[in-house]
């Protein structure tokens, strides 16, 4: 009996944290194709590019918030040059409907102007005279490669009073999740959690967005905090396609708990949205 109670609560939260996901894009030339293949009026979250900077991306969330998605742009802290330039971008996003940012600090070693940490642009982004509903910060289940764990909690602390909700970074393994998001509620952040999971990834069309759009930004996506080696692993280990079937059943049961308060997962599609969607389509089916 408790096996087939398992069964379904798997069963039920594969399903809920699939149903609606949102998708994490890259502003790139392909982003039109993949918007095709995602559900009408889908939310997504379009990242800021190290070689594009953030026009990219405001311009991208325009068309697509254009288009009937619900656009979630990534405002990354050290690509803002001061006040003057994030009060502008703030502007054209709420011309645009957005009502739901993400902040992270961004993948710069040197920022463009004053802002250097996500930190700076969001009690900054206080005073001024534009709202948003939505408010995502960093979280990190695996730590950080140049931040120790201390420096990290006290991060947190800090951007929790002006965040309504935290995204993980990339992680293959649930029960690291899960022991993270224990962690932070242990020391009192009861933020929601949209838990960050790879998408479907398919090593050659890895190879040949790597080529188009540059290796760094390649690298720098795979990294996020488990690192190119484990991803390659993955890789290597599912004969050139990665699917999370294994982490999404590991989420599964938790997906409708109160403690851990798992709003969604933030699926990292790097532009390859026909498989993913595939993916999930039959997932769907399999469980709903």
């Amino acid at each position: 009996m408790s096996s087939e109670i398992r069964t379904g609560e798997v069963a039920d939260g594969i399903v809920t944290l699939l149903e609606e996901p949102r998708f994490e894009l890259m502003p790139f030339d392909s982003m039109d194709d993949q918007l095709e293949h995602l559900p009408d009026g889908a939310e997504i979250a379009i990242t800021t590019s190290p070689t594009l900077g953030l026009e990219a991306t405001i311009d991208w969330t325009e068309r697509a918030t254009d288009r009937g998605f619900e656009v979630v742009p990534h405002v990354a802290a050290r690509y803002v040059r001061d006040e003057d330039h994030l009060a502008e971008i703030a502007g054209r996003l709420t011309d645009a409907g957005v009502t739901d940012v993400f902040v992270p600090g961004g993948d710069r070693e040197e920022p463009i102007g004053e802002f250097t940490s996500a930190y700076d642009l969001l009690s900054t982004l206080e005073d001024l005279a534009y709202e948003f509903e939505g408010i995502g910060i960093t979280g990190y289940p695996e730590g950080h490669d140049f931040l120790d764990d201390e420096v990290l909690a006290e991060a947190m602390a800090k951007k929790e009073p002006y965040a309504t909700y935290i995204v993980t970074q990339l992680c293959y393994d649930p029960q690291t999740i899960l022991e993270w998001i224990e962690e932070i509620r242990g020391r009192g952040v009861d933020l929601p959690v949209e838990v960050g999971i790879p998408g479907v990834m398919k090593y050659q069309r890895l190879l040949q967005i790597s080529r188009k759009v540059g290796v760094g930004d390649s690298i720098r996506f795979l990294q996020k905090t488990s690192g190119v080696l484990g991803f390659l692993k993955e890789l290597v280990g599912s004969r050139g396609t990665y699917v999370p079937d294994e982490l999404v059943a590991g989420l599964a049961p938790y997906a409708t708990d109160s403690y851990y308060d798992v709003c969604g997962v933030h699926v990292y599609a790097f532009n390859q949205v026909p498989d993913l969607e595939s993916w999930r389509s039959e997932t769907l089916t399999q469980y709903g």
